[in-house]
């Protein structure tokens, strides 16, 4: 008897959701015209990752609408750092990094998994390094640049005034992060870098692992929505919550928890900034910018066609940096490709390089290569389109 009035309650508690949860994405679509919806699961397993976005891509579809949500995978949260100053996606479901960056560029957060993200240095028991000074001159495993954790390590190593390339004395890199596990064990790595989660992984296994150092936590994955877009933050987190009442499908149980722009202000302050100057080039803002145009200077736009098309400079010309370099000022340009070629024959020739703010790296390592290939009048614009855009100027889109 109890079985069966336990099904029933448990059959109408599902019935009610299924109701709540479409009433709300109904209500939604009234209002929208269609939702661009970006979803970067993170760096995990291939059939985690899978999973996960899976189960984000439902319940967004329920939450906004089946027919009125365009949802896009992306494996590359490199490149979704840039998307965030573009501004392309309306809505974004990313690791903590790439959240904290939408957040500056006018996204607002809204929800996210309730198991906070820590990154940890971990080493072998018997190894001698007990913290990131002794293990300067070691070699060092991690996961890609685009990870959440390989950004919250850099963040550290260059709040101790150091860079990862200066600090240790070699970087294996690998995608999965429990990869990082055998290449301690064989000792190609003396130290790794992965989440606290994984870590703990490992020593409930009887590995002979420890830390010796540790970031403070970021959100987990997470939802942010662009200002001025319907729905707003509220609705769509009570959508969300209604379309996943019991949390998200292939998140190992997660539940859903409110975030507002205070949870990531630690994870925004670890973004790879680039330098304030460059030798060889003059820094220049959105007057100056304006003013050296007027004069007939030529803007490069160092970005990629879509973010061009989205929104760019009046009178730019878009030349692609692709990179593929780390995002400090030890990086290597062999592992880039930019056509220096196309800046002209004139190295004379004054020159305006841009991207997508402080943190874009493609125009200051332009620069740099303009300034290697003998070029004499080049004008690095830091701050790029945000600046232009903050400073109230005219923002052309299209390929012209």
């Amino acid at each position: 008897m109890w079985f069966k009035t336990d099904f029933c309650w448990r059959g109408a508690k599902a019935w009610a959701g299924a109701l709540i949860a479409g009433a709300a994405g109904a209500a939604l679509a009234q209002g929208n015209a269609g939702m661009n919806v970006l979803i970067n699961p993170g760096d995990q397993g291939e059939q985690s990752r899978f999973a996960v976005y899976s189960g984000w891509k439902s319940v967004l579809e329920k939450a906004l609408g089946r027919d009125k949500a365009t949802i896009t995978l992306s494996t590359d949260a490199t490149a979704d750092l840039g998307v965030t100053r573009s501004r392309i996606p309306d809505v974004f479901v990313a690791p903590a990094h790439v959240i904290g960056s939408a957040v500056r560029y006018g996204y607002s957060p809204v929800i996210g998994l309730d198991r906070p993200v820590q990154a940890v240095l971990v080493v072998p028991k018997d190894s001698a390094v007990t913290n990131l000074a002794q293990a300067k001159g070691k070699k060092l495993g991690l996961p890609l640049q685009d990870s959440v954790v390989t950004y919250l390590v850099r963040g550290e190593v260059n709040a101790a005034n150091t860079t990862v390339k200066r600090h240790f004395g070699g970087v294996y890199e690998t995608r999965y992060q429990d990869a990082l596990l055998p290449c301690l064990q064989l000792r190609r790595c003396d130290v790794v870098a992965v989440e606290r989660s994984v870590f703990d992984r490992w020593a409930a296994a009887g590995e002979a692992v420890r830390v010796v150092l540790e970031s403070k936590p970021a959100p987990a994955l997470s939802v942010a929505v662009k200002d001025g877009v319907k729905p707003g933050p509220d609705a769509l987190r009570d959508a969300i919550n209604a379309a996943a009442p019991s949390g998200v499908p292939g998140s190992d149980g997660a539940k859903l928890t409110e975030l507002d722009h205070a949870s990531f202000a630690y994870v925004s302050t670890l973004g790879y900034f680039t330098p304030r100057a460059l030798p060889g080039a003059t820094v220049v803002d959105a007057v100056k910018v304006a003013q050296l145009m007027q004069a007939g200077a030529r803007y490069i736009d160092t970005r990629t066609d879509a973010e061009f098309k989205a929104g760019h400079v009046p009178g730019a010309s878009l030349l692609p940096y692709v990179e593929k370099s780390a995002k400090d000022a030890d990086y290597n340009p062999a592992l880039d490709s930019f056509a220096t070629a196309q800046l002209g024959a004139d190295r004379n020739a004054s020159l305006i390089f841009a991207c997508n703010g402080a943190e874009c790296w493609k125009s200051y390592k332009a620069s740099h290569a303009a300034i290697k290939a003998g070029y004499t009048q080049v004008h690095w614009f830091r701050g790029g389109l945000p600046e232009w855009r903050a400073a109230g100027m005219k923002v052309a889109s299209g390929s012209s």
